[in-house]
């Protein structure tokens, strides 16, 4: 029993270079994880828009929002550290023209308003998921995350982590002028 003891951290490593080599040899990234939303629906949803201070005067938003025009679904909060990264390249974004809707996801309405007054807001609109119910039908792991949503409301694409210029040319730059192709951004 002493003896095989002694193989385990050889049957770790053979384990851990498996991934490794599955990694470098195929290109496959270990860590993606794949939407089972991809090429479907955004999924029904009715919450409250951030920024209205007046719950009798509240006004709410449906997947609808999506209709008529590609845009980004970005998943934020204030207390997501790598949102506050992200941030300045969202509204570089918007600057461009690029349609971005928010998800305020599991955040105080309050420090959301201010973090946006602040720092900028990149949003067309910005859903107010307080109780996480949006995010757990998107699949959401955690914030931030984007998805690229076609005209007809379908997500074409989805990335988990910070969406900086890297990636925007590798993975959405190219999918998002291909949906508003003959349309002006």
């Amino acid at each position: 029993m002493k003896r095989l003891k002694l193989f385990i951290p050889l049957f770790a490593c053979l384990v851990l270079g498996g991934f490794f080599y599955n990694f470098l040899v195929t290109g496959k990234d270990p860590s993606a994880m794949p939407s089972a939303l991809l090429d479907k629906p955004v999924p029904a949803f009715n919450l409250p828009a951030l920024g209205q201070d007046n719950e009798a005067a509240q006004a709410f938003l449906d997947e609808s929002i999506f209709q008529g025009r590609a845009s980004l679904l970005n998943i934020w909060a204030t207390w997501c550290a790598a949102c506050h990264i992200e941030h300045p390249f969202l509204n570089r974004l918007a600057e461009q023209g690029v349609r971005i809707v928010g998800v305020s996801y599991r955040d105080d309405p309050g420090q959301a308003r201010t973090w946006l007054e602040k720092g900028g807001n990149p949003y067309v609109a910005n859903v107010m998921d307080f109780y996480g119910r949006l995010g757990v039908d998107l699949g959401v792991f955690g914030a931030p995350e984007t998805y690229l949503v076609d005209a007809g409301g379908i997500i074409r694409h989805r990335h988990i982590g910070v969406l900086n210029a890297e990636v925007w040319r590798r993975d959405f730059a190219p999918r998002f002028a291909e949906l508003n192709a003959g349309e002006a951004l």
